[in-house]
């Protein structure tokens, strides 16, 4: 299959770990350039290291600082001379039950994980808009459509992730700018490492494929999205949770 990701600029969100470290690497292995971004330097710093390619670059930046990631956007812009896609990854919890919740756990969560996104998008659509072209991928979560005990401010956050990328796909269609949401189930990563496997088959019983996803599978969608080869696809929410959400 050819992507035909090759010299596209693209941005990474939360690329310091996990899927959007996976992200970056495959975008990278298709051809793309890549600019990874994470609150963590030293941490991307290693990403870049371990991928080693001169079509990786890294930027410390928390993206509820619009004015910090406009000036990141620019440098990577005046570097590659464009830009073709943004991944937004990056994402927090806070999990607690409602009563135990904080006023400050709540503004935390929907900040990055919903504002962080309004502030990527705004910027990085003015660039897509100048070409009259450009992918935005945004990845949700299975949370935001189905909820869990004690995440009412990540579900919240999820759910306008998926409610904002449907309104920009009416709003930035006609410019031939897509915009869609990848919404992963359990996905294997360093967080579900700790638990015990008690924990893990009642995870899986819930899954009709009967196993978890990878950052490998978020990963090579986050890449079709990106290629030409999804340029009739606009304004969807895709779940890659193995079955998980039709049960």
């Amino acid at each position: 299959m050819d992507l035909a990701l090759k010299d596209k600029v693209a941005i990474v969100t939360g690329a310091s770990r996990g899927i959007g470290k996976a992200i970056a690497e495959k975008l990278v292995s298709y051809g793309a350039q890549v600019a990874i971004i994470s609150r963590k330097i030293n941490d991307l710093e290693k990403v870049k290291n371990e991928i080693k390619s001169n079509n990786i670059i890294c930027f410390k930046c928390d993206i509820n600082n619009q004015n910090q990631f406009k000036d990141i956007a620019q440098k990577i812009s005046d570097q590659w001379g464009n830009i073709d896609i943004l991944v937004n990854n990056a994402g927090i919890t806070r999990d607690k039950l409602l009563l135990r919740l904080t006023e400050s756990d709540w503004d935390d969560v929907i900040n990055t994980n919903l504002k962080g996104y309004y502030n990527t998008i705004k910027i990085i659509s003015r660039y897509m808009l100048k070409n009259r072209s450009g992918k935005i991928i945004n990845i949700s979560s299975v949370i935001g459509q189905i909820g869990n005990s004690g995440q009412s401010n990540y579900a919240a956050s999820k759910a306008g992730v998926e409610g904002m990328t449907r309104a920009l796909a009416v709003e930035l269609g006609g410019k031939n700018i897509n915009i869609n949401s990848i919404a992963p189930g359990y996905i294997e990563t360093h967080m579900t490492d700790d638990l015990n496997q008690e924990i893990l088959n009642n995870m899986k019983r819930n899954i009709p494929l009967n196993r978890l996803g990878s950052s490998q599978d978020v990963a090579e969608l986050v890449c079709y999205l990106s290629s030409d080869l999804s340029s009739y696809i606009t304004g969807q929410t895709i779940n890659i949770d193995g079955g998980m959400t039709i049960k």
